[in-house]
């Protein structure tokens, strides 16, 4: 029977997803299945997010790896807890050096955008913490789907064409290692087509045997720290060995009752609880549909300008975290709000920015977790012999010395990937993300607005046609988005752009819990291959 598994000309529909004992949302069908096979081992929420990260790598190599950066809100014991697994720049990565290699801006494939990556020791820090299974036990499934191969999901082929129709713009050797592990057959594997790597099967066999250390102390951190000589990059076995996951308290702004959580800077999560602060202190609008996307639109846009001007590593903020949600300060961002769109600036809070999982166990653990290559398979660099692809994070750091994310030896930059979570009531509610690059914001708020203001359940939150501002006053809507309102948002000055293909519009996940009964309800992004499964 032949098909094209990317052809739908019928709308479909899913309804949310409810279960008791446990629940695992992301964005790969096999990955959410190995969580939910840890669960009925006896593991928690908290070993159930590491097993589906680390199959993640696996079965979507095309927005992370093992090479990636990791952020995580774990709700443990009535309490929230924040890690921060992204890594800061080489030692050796300063404005000079690029500059002296002729560069005006950070090259966004090869070494040079390479930094430290967190991922591996995300999992670690997570298991040693919070874990009940033994480490190597939680990474067994994702040893298994790389040896034994998976069959490529509609999805996830069409991500890796783009990448290696990217990729084969370039001749240099250091790409070839990418062409040799990801097409072996000397295209993107095709939906249903079968893929596997024996040496991301042999990586994740290390990692899982030292509890990551040999990511970045052993055989792998020296393999890697040869490659990025012989090619140019500034990544050494030095600044692996340095590093470690950072702890964190996580930030939050109150919203219709509840309390929205992100991670602090140098994550944007900022941006959300700016946009959704702004939103909060506006008279309310019960009915008016367009008057009330309109200001979600405006307060999306002037959080976004505060984020892109202040967001970096927390330490070399001029502004603090609790300036820039400061009630007068987002009172008066919020006044900026109009009938007409605005081409919007950046304000100055002195005065006054990839896979998504989520999990949940009966125990009433929580996990929101999300890690990223940045854009697509990252840098396009694979350590050979490791199955390893390197992120790309340093791409966001600026090479103006006055600029506040500029780049600096051992700083970590302003990051995109940020994992969400609702509480009310000081009880957690549950853990929410949309995935992709600057939409993870856009999408995050448009996610949190219609369940707490339009009162849609998870899966008609997560199903709800997308808007993404770009810039100015242009604001991309998805092809399923009603005409009506995308011709009354242009009488209102928005330049509105119809977009065919949805995959940019971000991918999210949600579960949430029940406070009476426990049940939790979940919803998966219909824009990928996901999955929510109940235990």
């Amino acid at each position: 029977m032949q098909h094209n598994a990317l052809y739908y000309p019928s709308a479909s529909r899913r309804m949310a997803t409810f279960g008791k004992r446990g629940m695992v949302a992301t964005s790969q069908p096999l990955a959410a299945q190995v969580g939910i096979s840890i669960l009925q081992q006896g593991g928690n929420a908290i070993d159930a997010a590491i097993a589906t990260a680390a199959a993640l790598t696996v079965v979507e190599p095309t927005s992370n790896g093992i090479g990636s950066d990791a952020f995580a809100i774990v709700w443990v014991n009535g309490k929230l807890h924040g890690l921060n697994a992204s890594g800061p720049a080489p030692q050796a990565a300063t404005i000079d050096a690029l500059k002296a290699l002729g560069h005006d801006t950070i090259p966004n494939h090869g070494m040079l955008p390479v930094t430290v990556p967190g991922a591996p020791a995300a999992w670690a820090a997570l298991s040693e913490r919070f874990g009940k299974l033994p480490f190597a036990q939680l990474l067994a499934p994702a040893i298994a789907l790389a040896e034994e191969g998976f069959a490529v999901t509609p999805v996830i082929h069409q991500m890796w064409q783009e990448a290696f129709d990217t990729y084969s713009a370039y001749h240099e050797a250091s790409f070839q290692p990418w062409f040799a592990t990801f097409a072996p057959k000397g295209h993107a594997p095709r939906p249903g087509e079968l893929w596997s790597s024996p040496d991301h099967a042999k990586s994740l066999h290390a990692i899982a045997n030292t509890n990551a250390k040999a990511f970045y102390q052993g055989e792998l951190a020296e393999t890697i720290d040869a490659f990025s000589r012989e090619n140019g990059g500034l990544l050494r076995k030095e600044d692996l060995a340095a590093y470690q996951p950072e702890w964190v308290d996580p930030i939050s702004v109150r919203y219709k009752g509840h309390d929205i959580w992100e991670i602090p800077p140098n994550g944007s999560g900022m941006i959300v609880l700016q946009a959704l602060g702004m939103l909060e202190r506006l008279e309310a609008c019960p009915g008016d549909t367009l008057e009330t996307l309109h200001r979600r639109i405006e307060a999306t846009k002037l959080a976004y300008m505060d984020g892109f001007k202040h967001i970096t590593e927390r330490a070399d903020m001029a502004p603090t975290t609790e300036q820039m949600l400061d009630d007068n300060y987002l009172k008066t961002r919020a006044a900026l709000i109009g009938e007409q769109a605005v081409d919007p600036v950046h304000g100055n809070p002195l005065q006054g920015g990839t896979v998504y999982l989520a999990t949940a166990d009966s125990d009433g653990n929580m996990v929101s977790f999300i890690q990223s290559n940045f854009k697509g398979f990252g840098s396009g660099m694979v350590v050979p012999g490791t199955g390893i692809s390197l992120q790309n994070r340093g791409w966001s750091f600026s090479l103006d010395p006055e600029h506040a994310n500029a780049l600096a030896p051992g700083k970590r930059t302003y990051h995109t990937i940020i994992p969400g979570f609702i509480t009310k009531d000081n009880q957690a509610v549950g853990p929410f993300g949309v995935m992709g690059g600057y939409m993870q914001p856009q999408g995050q708020l448009q996610v949190v607005t219609a369940m707490l203001e339009d009162h849609l359940n998870p899966q008609a939150a997560l199903d709800m046609p997308r808007w993404k501002w770009t810039k100015g006053t242009t604001v991309e809507v998805e092809a399923d988005f009603p005409n009506h309102l995308a011709l009354a948002l242009a009488r209102r000055g928005h330049h509105i752009v119809k977009v065919a293909d949805s995959i940019s519009f971000g991918r999210g996940q949600i579960i949430l819990r029940d406070p009476d009964s426990g049940v939790l309800q979940g919803g998966t992004e219909p824009r990928t291959d996901g999955a929510v499964l109940p235990l």
